[in-house]
């Protein structure tokens, strides 16, 4: 067994915990789970162990590894050594053929692809990958970019000057709110390069770095530009894809309208405030009348007034 999963058994076996983990066996996932989520566990490895379409890639199985489940994120920096920002849903350590998932988080199976997109990373090469690219890469083969399309990456680009891949590196390693942008703009400049037309793209990129190239030799033989040169072009496009006009028609319009609503609101009552004190004052409220009692059962009828009757 992996020294990391050791260690997450070792930690795990405490007086708080309320079961030992479980070890099991999917196809060539390790499943390593407190005994609650072992069920869980599998249901991920089944998920994982398939082979699935990964784009330049084609079709593949992730590599034998070891997946850890841990319920939080304490559990999830003691386990990766402090690897694992505090916000971070999931590790993958591909040195170690090990990924850790958090299970207090949503989207468990998103999350899952996006770690196996690492590993498969490294799997079909050994060159070094710059973070953009890494990240880019497993975020957009998990689908992530469609999520991540939000008003507030097209506000950034829009009101803002696009990053440079060495700002964007930067991005990833920060706060949670910078790392999302930051994943977005990672994964698209990922798709920006899969969607330049042949021969160029991402399968020519795969191409070069297994033929043994490294990473900017490859990028040259996939786009003809080093990476300044790529770095540029994917920015001109992206400021023409998230001008401020496509940020309006992608939902900030109704942003906006919303926002100078409740501020228009606000500014008239607060106008309006001198104006109704002053009515208020001088006026005297008259208590309404009681209205008269109506014959109903119970009640003596009213006097008749026999005045000009005869006997």
């Amino acid at each position: 067994m992996p020294s990391l999963a050791a260690t997450f058994l070792i930690l795990s076996l405490g007086p708080a915990q309320a079961s030992p983990p479980t070890q099991t066996q999917v196809g060539r996932v390790l499943v390593v789970a407190p005994a609650e989520r072992t069920a869980l566990g599998i249901a991920l490895a089944e998920l994982a162990d398939r082979p699935r379409r990964w784009p330049g890639l084609g079709w593949r199985a992730p590599p034998p590894f070891v997946l850890i489940l841990v319920p939080d994120s304490g559990m999830l920096a003691r386990v990766t050594a402090g690897r694992a920002p505090a916000w971070g849903a999931g590790v993958a350590l591909p040195s170690a053929r090990t990924v850790v998932l958090r299970t207090d988080l949503p989207d468990l199976d998103r999350t899952l692809v996006h770690e196996l997109g690492h590993l498969v990373l490294r799997q079909t090469t050994r060159a070094r990958l710059p973070l953009w690219f890494d990240e880019g890469y497993a975020a957009w083969a998990a689908g992530e970019l469609g999520r991540l399309e939000a008003l507030q990456l097209n506000l950034a680009v829009a009101a803002g000057r696009v990053p440079t891949f060495r700002e964007l590196d930067t991005m990833l390693r920060g706060s949670a709110r910078t790392a999302d942008v930051g994943y977005a703009l990672a994964a698209s400049a990922v798709a920006h390069l899969a969607g330049l037309p042949p021969p160029a793209g991402l399968e020519r990129l795969f191409e070069r770095l297994q033929a043994g190239d490294d990473f900017r030799a490859s990028l040259v033989a996939a786009t003809g530009l080093d990476q300044d040169g790529y770095e540029e072009h994917w920015r001109r496009a992206l400021r023409r894809r998230y001008s401020l006009l496509s940020w309006l028609v992608a939902g900030g319009f109704w942003a906006v309208v919303a926002l100078s609503l409740l501020g228009l609101t606000w500014y008239r009552r607060r106008a309006d405030r001198p104006r109704r004190a002053a009515l208020d004052r001088g006026w005297v409220v008259a208590e309404d009348p009681v209205p008269p009692k109506e014959d109903g059962p119970g009640r003596d009828p009213p006097p008749v007034d026999r005045e000009g009757f005869g006997d």
